[in-house]
Formats: C-alpha cells, sequence, structure tokens
C-alpha cells in the first residue's frame, strides 16, 4: 500500500475570533451535509512543498468536521522524479522535447501504475495534485478492485497559461478522465481542456501552524543570532523551494544592488530540499558557488534543522520578504509574509498578484533593477513598510485562510456527490 501520512484532528471554532463568521458557519454546514465522507488527497511528497503545507493543515480540519479525511504519497524512482519535474517546468512553458521519446513515457506511465496497484481505493473522492500522479485515474478505471462510484479531482497548483504544447497534448487525455479539475486562477485553465466541471480555488495559510503562529520579536531575534545573523542590522529574506523559477540569482543581484544604498543589508536565503525534486541539489549547490565570497548572504534549509518555526522567525525578523519568481502558481510564502504584518516585494506572476492588494500591488516587479529599487524605499521608509504590513494582513485574513480554502474545495465536492 501507499504511504499514508499521520494526522492527528482540529476544530474549527478557533477560527471565529479570527475571520468572518458566515466563512465558518458554512463549513459547518457543508460538513453536515457531507459527514462521513472518505475523502482522499494524493501528492508526491509528504514534505518540502507548497501541496505538502497545505495538506499538513487541511486534513486535521476537515477530520475534526467530520470528514474521513486521509493523504496518500505516491513512490517513484529518480527517473520517475526527473520526469515529473520535467513535467510540472514544461507546464510552466519550458521546453521538454523528450516527452515524445517511448522511454520517457514508459518510466512515467509504469511507475503510475504501479502506484495504482498500491494506491487505496476505498474513499469516495479522490484529488490529485499536479502532474506526479495524474494517470492514476486512467489505471485505478482498469484495475479489479476499483471503487467506480468514486469522484476524481485533477488539482494543478502550477501556473499552467502557456505549457509546453507536447507535454500538453500527452497530459490533457488523462487530465480530461476526471470528474473535475481544480486551478488557483482563471487564466490557467487551457482552452482546449473538457472536463465536466473547472473550479477556481486559491490556495491559503494555516495561521496556527508553526510556521505562521505567533512569536515574540524577542525569540525571533533570538533564532537570527543564532544562526549568526546580526540582529541589529537590516535583513531582507527569500523563502522558497531551490527552484529556479523562484529565481534566487535575480534576488541575489537586487541585493547586491539595494547594498549599494544601504550597505549594512542582510540577505537570507531559506530554502526546502523535497522528495520529488532531483534538480534543487545542483541548483542550491550552484547558489552557495553565487554567494562564497559574501559574508552578508546566508544560505539556509530543512537539512539544517530550519524547518518551519526557523521560518517563522526569518520572516517576522525581517524588514521586507523578497518572492521574485518568474512563474508561480500562487507563492504561499507572499501570504504567510503579510500574515506577519511584514511588507513584500514580488514578482509580477502568477497568483501572486491577487495576495498583493491595495498600496503592496505597487511593489510587484518584473526586474532585477526595479525589484532593487523597492527594497531599498521600503527600507528607507519603514513607517510606509508598517503601513503596507498591516493593509496586506487584513487582505489575507479576508481572502487566504484555511476554512475558506476548505469551504471551496467541499462546495465542489458537493457539486460532484448531487
Amino acid at each position: 500500500m501507499l504511504q499514508k501520512v499521520s494526522l492527528g484532528m482540529s476544530k474549527i471554532d478557533k477560527y471565529r475570533l479570527m475571520m468572518s463568521r458566515d466563512v465558518i458557519d458554512e463549513v459547518e454546514e457543508l460538513s453536515r451535509e457531507l459527514k462521513g465522507l472518505r475523502l482522499c488527497h494524493i501528492n508526491s511528497t509528504p514534505f518540502g512543498g507548497g501541496v505538502a503545507e497545505l495538506l499538513v493543515s487541511c486534513i486535521p480540519l476537515l477530520r475534526g468536521l467530520g470528514i474521513q479525511a486521509d493523504w496518500q504519497v505516491i513512490r517513484g524512482d529518480r527517473r520517475f522524479f526527473t520526469i515529473t519535474k520535467s513535467l510540472h517546468n514544461a507546464l510552466q512553458g519550458s521546453e521538454y522535447p523528450l516527452i515524445n521519446e517511448a522511454l520517457t513515457q514508459r518510466v512515467y506511465m509504469n511507475n503510475s501504475l504501479a502506484n495504482a496497484k498500491e494506491l487505496d481505493q476505498n474513499y469516495d473522492v479522490f484529488v490529485v495534485n499536479d502532474p506526479q500522479p495524474l494517470p492514476l485515474r486512467h489505471y485505478c478505471h482498469k484495475l479489479p478492485h476499483c471503487h467506480e462510484e468514486a469522484k476524481w479531482i485533477w488539482r494543478c497548483h502550477i501556473d499552467n497559461s502557456e505549457p509546453d504544447k507536447d507535454v500538453w497534448q500527452f497530459l490533457r487525455p488523462y487530465i480530461e478522465e476526471y470528474d473535475a479539475a481544480i486551478f488557483t486562477m482563471d487564466k490557467f485553465v487551457p482552452t482546449d481542456l473538457s472536463v465536466p466541471h473547472i473550479a477556481i480555488i486559491p490556495p491559503a495559510i494555516e495561521p496556527f501552524s508553526p510556521k505562521n503562529m505567533y512569536l515574540s520579536k524577542t525569540l525571533c531575534q533570538e533564532v537570527l543570532e543564532n544562526y549568526g545573523i546580526d540582529r541589529d542590522r537590516p535583513l531582507i529574506v527569500l523563502v522558497s523551494r531551490f527552484d529556479p523559477w523562484k529565481d534566487p540569482f535575480g534576488t541575489i543581484e537586487a541585493y547586491r544592488i539595494v547594498k549599494q544604498e544601504v550597505p549594512g543589508v542582510q540577505l537570507a536565503l531559506v530554502g526546502s530540499f523535497a522528495g520529488d525534486d532531483p534538480e534543487a541539489w545542483d541548483l542550491y549547490a550552484a547558489i552557495q558557488q553565487e554567494a562564497y565570497e559574501d559574508d552578508d548572504i546566508y544560505i539556509f534549509s530543512n537539512l539544517i534543522g530550519v524547518g518551519s518555526m526557523e521560518v517563522n522567525a526569518f520572516q517576522r525578523a525581517s524588514e521586507v520578504v523578497i518572492q521574485k519568481s518568474i512563474k508561480e502558481g500562487f507563492g504561499l510564502v507572499v501570504a504567510e509574509a503579510l500574515w506577519k504584518e511584514i511588507p513584500v516585494v514580488a514578482g509580477n506572476a502568477g497568483g501572486i498578484p491577487m495576495q498583493m492588494a491595495g498600496g503592496l500591488s505597487q511593489y510587484l516587479v518584473d526586474s532585477i533593477e526595479g525589484c532593487a529599487e523597492k527594497v531599498t524605499y521600503l527600507l528607507q521608509h519603514p513607517e510606509l513598510a508598517r503601513k503596507l504590513g498591516k493593509e496586506g494582513k487584513e487582505h489575507i485574513r479576508d481572502q487566504f485562510l484555511t476554512p475558506r480554502l476548505i469551504r471551496d474545495e467541499l462546495s465542489l465536492i458537493k457539486k460532484l456527490m448531487g
């Protein structure tokens, strides 16, 4: 059997003093109608990526609402995950000519068949996340232990607005076997996709998680000191996977420009490794090489114990958070930083602009120079930075907390279940 991630249960009442009661009431009404529903999320890694962070928060809350929710993780060898990372990149616009080779398709499909055979199918609804486990629906339908009445949803967390044509033509037939597909934005939905139900549901963050819960300023400063950062000088932070789409080298170049105006500034690149991303190691080494001679650039990862609580501290202790993504499905770290009232300078890409409302929309950038200019301005105008941070938190509170995500997904499931 595939691995099931062990998680507990949490209650929704704790959100009532934090966000709109109407949303909480809607979630509770939907959960009463769907009580006892067997729901399974499937993805490719239990840690290190945005999907895993979403599921760590959503599964316990669903269980607390009376939904029998589980989370299964597929397996694969290095060749399989190298291919699936290339598919991920191709859906965001990179070319991947190898998809037309028989060996590539055979490795991808054979691993998918093996995972389908090991999948526990005793559920009413499956939510399959991103391209790694996509063909499960195709194979599960053909297996003798198939639950024929189950509904299948494909959830795309990627900016799929301009996919590689060959990859899209290869994957589209498998997507069209699903009962529904979820995208973050309308513009991510390909015009030639034919699925019975298409839903637009942006992700959300969990305010009570170790990454987002309240930490005192003193504790955050102590964390920085433990990692060798000077608490008396300004800090800018990039939090992301080690992924070229996050543009870490562009962030380093922007920092170097900022440093000409703000000589004491420091940069922390806080990254994470995931089990389904073999490319990350090479990028990590290249970033280390790029930053080698600058004592004010710090590179941290989950490999040395920089986990969710430490990321929380780094974000809260920073003056500005950078998320200069070139392509971005949503960018949870933008919402995370704004929830902590820290202003963000971010790439004008994918789902990021929907998080940068009001005055923050002026801090969406399309170039290294533009990024450096905006960061410098915020460092030199701390009162404005605080104002933007407070505005950002209220927008995240209104639109991008976990109960809203649960409400939207349960609404879609209710529609599918009739």
